[in-house]
């Protein structure tokens, strides 16, 4: 009678979702086992408690190719692993090659002493378009140290524009991991995550990115540690005799990608259906494609035309890549506990519940994904867990792809609120800008709250408003 009523009952279902979500909390924060296998286990117990057939679950001895387990490892990956690996060496090349230093110096020198907050806040912005969160802090803190002992004012008032930026950026723009596996677990196109990532991020980046560090860096004075300075000094000497890129170079690298993403998706809407116009578009638009490219060009250009050999490009390539693993195995295992939900029925349980409470889906999203992040602290499961659970919402919605990347801004938006001691960018900010912890909890977690609520509240009242 139990199991009938667990494994068939809308309230049924609902329990073994929440039981589910419950067991994978507390294997994270409690026993601090790795996401990967917190996801995998979670998803294991709910497929096993919904009845599923072992068979359906885990294959067979002779096939497994069409279970649960390898279809959704499988169903994500194989959308996102080729776009994070590329956009990761795309980054890398931009940071050995001294792009970021140069794009920075140029913005500081272009605005001025006065508006060197505005400069660091865009640098952050441009920059972290290909290269992930904390590569930017490690690349451009010393840029903060040296602006903010010439300007003689708190340090917070240029690392929290520059964190604003490579935040933003990190939460709603491809080929940055969030972003993309949103895309992939709601089907969404590449080109309408960055146009809405864009129309959503940009305001909340210049209210708590551009607005907030201003107002807070005048109520908390923090000087730059000696040791900073000493660093960023050591720094400095060392690329002295080097020969930076172009600016357009610079430029070209970091836009080409999405110039052609977008191209594809607007050529998609504009041009006529089987035309040879569309048809190159597409092709170059497909980000695998575009990135390549991007990532040929700034082998030539950042590389071998700037002296690096062969073995420099194949060491500095493996070396970008080394890191995914754990990033990749924990993605592949949010989309095996997606597809659980999906295909135990617990999804469109989920469904009805939202709709008999009127709650919109993508408020529910955002909540869900919220919670998540405030729990655990980690963005990647934060976005990974709530796509596998609004997915099967989204599915039988009849949404239109602007809307379901509103969603998916939504559910990213989520993944970023409240920073806090459970995430590790919130000790990464504190240990290289100097910041103790109460001061981070009144800047970095309330600018992050900022720009989460703001991005959302965009996204929300965008919805509505699309076909």
């Amino acid at each position: 009678m139990f199991l009938d009523w667990l494994q068939h009952s809308t309230s049924g279902l609902l329990t073994l979702c929440a039981a589910g979500i419950a067991v994978l909390l507390v294997m994270i924060i409690r026993f601090r086992i790795e996401p990967f296998i917190a996801l995998l286990v979670s998803g294991l117990l709910i497929a096993l408690a919904t009845g599923l057939p072992v068979e359906d679950i885990v294959g067979t001895a002779q096939k497994s190719s069409d279970s649960l387990l390898e279809g959704g490892f499988a169903s994500i990956l194989g959308h996102i692993t080729a776009i994070i690996g590329l956009g990761t060496i795309l980054g890398s090349m931009l940071e050995a090659s001294g792009g970021a230093q140069l794009l920075t110096r140029k913005l500081l020198a272009a605005f001025g002493e006065n508006r060197a907050p505005l400069a660091m806040g865009l640098s952050g912005l441009i920059f972290g378009i290909p290269v992930f969160f904390d590569i930017g802090i490690f690349v451009l803190a010393p840029l903060v140290y040296v602006v903010a002992r010439q300007g003689k004012r708190s340090i917070l008032l240029y690392c929290l524009p520059l964190v604003a930026g490579l935040s933003m950026t990190h939460a709603f723009l491809p080929p940055h991991p969030g972003p993309v596996v949103a895309a992939g677990l709601l089907g969404v196109d590449l080109g309408w995550i960055i146009l809405m990532g864009l129309v959503c991020g940009l305001p909340a980046f210049a209210v708590a990115g551009l607005l907030y560090p201003v107002w807070i860096g005048k109520r908390i004075d923090l000087p730059v540690p000696a040791d900073m300075l000493a660093t960023a000094d050591e720094l400095a000497a060392k690329r002295e005799g080097r020969r930076d890129p172009s600016l357009g170079v610079v430029a070209l690298i970091i836009g080409l990608p999405m110039v052609l993403i977008l191209g594809a998706t607007f050529g998609s809407i504009t041009l006529p259906e089987g035309s040879g116009p569309l048809s190159v578009l597409t092709f170059l638009g497909n980000p695998t494609v575009a990135l390549t490219l991007a990532v040929l060009l700034s082998f030539w250009l950042l590389g071998t035309r700037r002296g690096m050999t062969g073995r420099d490009l194949s060491e500095l390539t493996a070396g970008a890549l080394r890191p995914l693993g754990m990033l990749l195995l924990v993605v592949g295992a949010g989309g095996f506990f997606g597809k659980v939900l999906a295909e135990t029925g617990v999804g469109d349980a989920l469904a009805g519940s939202l709709r008999g409470i009127g709650l919109p889906m993508i408020v529910s999203a955002y909540v869900i994904s919220s919670g998540l992040r405030i729990a655990q602290g980690s963005a990647t499961v934060a976005i990974v867990t709530t796509g596998g659970i609004v997915a099967p919402l989204v599915a039988s919605a009849g949404l239109s792809q602007p809307q379901l990347a509103l969603i998916a801004v939504a559910i990213a938006a989520g993944s970023i609120i409240a920073s806090h001691v459970n995430d590790g960018g919130f000790w990464i900010i504190s240990r290289y800008f100097g910041i103790p912890v109460s001061d981070m909890l009144k800047t970095w977690t309330v600018l992050e709250t900022l720009l989460s609520l703001i991005a959302f509240a965009t996204a929300a009242a965008l919805s509505p408003l699309l076909p």
